[in-house]
C-alpha cells in the first residue's frame, strides 16, 4: 500500500504548494473548509481526494479522523494571522489565532496518534518566524505560534519513542493571499516579490519528510534571500 498524506489548508498558498510537492511519493488526503476549491485541487493530482472538514468542529473533526487507520505524514498547514497590539486587539482575535493555529493542531495530532504510530509517521507543523519572535503589533497571532511551537517540541519528545518523528517549519514571510491580508493591517504595501514562494517552503517541507531514517529534521527555518 502506497504511503498516504493529510494536508491541511490545502487549497491554497502554503498548502497547496505542499500538496503538490508531496503528490510523486503519496496519495493525498486534502484537508480544508472549501470543498469545491479541494475538489478542484484533487482533480488535478494524482492519488487525491479532498477532506473537506471544519477544524475547529472537534466532533466533525473526530468522525472524520476516524476513517484514518494508518497515516505516514501529516502536514498542518491551515492557519489564520489576526494581529493588533495588546491594548486594541480584541479577545475574540486571540481566541481564533489559538482555536486554529493551536488547539485544532493539537486535537487533530492527538486524533491521528493511533495512525502515525502505525506508520511510523511524521508530523510537520507548519510555523512562522513570529513562532521565534515576537514584535510589537503581533501579540495574538505571535503567541498562537510559540504555543504551536512548544507542542510540536512536546510531541516530539513523547512520540519519537513511537517512531514518531515531529518537524517544525518556520517559513519567513511568503507571497500568499494571508500574507496580502497581513500586510493590509499593518498599513503597509504587499511587495510578493520580496517574499518566499510557497513552492519554496513546500520543498523545506518535503525534505523533511523524506529525510533518511536515521535523521530526525527537528526545526527548519526558512527565509527570503536578500536581493
Amino acid at each position: 500500500m502506497s504511503s498516504l498524506a493529510l494536508v491541511t489548508g490545502a487549497s491554497r498558498g502554503i498548502g497547496a504548494a505542499t500538496a503538490v510537492a508531496l503528490q510523486p511519493h503519496y496519495r493525498l488526503l486534502l484537508g480544508g473548509r472549501d470543498g469545491r476549491a479541494l475538489e478542484k485541487q484533487a482533480a488535478e493530482l494524482r492519488d487525491a481526494r479532498p477532506w473537506p472538514v471544519e477544524l475547529t468542529d472537534f466532533a466533525a473533526l473526530a468522525e472524520a479522523a476516524a476513517a484514518i487507520d494508518r497515516l505516514d505524514v501529516l502536514v498542518h498547514s491551515a492557519g489564520v494571522a489576526e494581529i493588533g497590539t495588546v491594548e486594541e486587539a480584541p479577545i475574540d482575535a486571540w481566541r481564533r489565532d489559538y482555536e486554529v493555529n493551536v488547539l485544532a493542531v493539537v486535537e487533530l495530532t492527538r486524533l491521528l496518534l493511533p495512525a502515525l504510530r502505525a506508520a511510523g509517521g511524521h508530523v510537520v507543523v507548519i510555523n512562522s518566524g513570529a513562532g521565534m519572535n515576537a514584535k510589537a503589533g503581533w501579540g495574538p497571532y505571535a503567541a498562537s505560534k510559540f504555543a504551536a511551537r512548544a507542542f510540536a517540541d512536546t510531541l516530539r519528545q513523547e512520540e519519537e519513542p513511537h517512531g514518531v518523528r515531529v518537524t517544525s517549519v518556520f517559513p519567513g514571510r511568503t507571497a500568499t493571499e494571508m500574507q496580502e491580508a497581513v500586510t493590509a493591517a499593518e498599513g503597509t504595501e504587499y511587495r510578493p516579490e520580496e517574499y518566499l514562494r510557497p513552492e519554496s517552503v513546500a520543498a523545506a517541507v518535503l525534505g523533511a519528510v523524506t529525510a533518511t531514517p536515521d535523521a530526525h529534521p527537528t526545526e527548519v527555518v526558512v527565509r527570503p534571500r536578500r536581493r
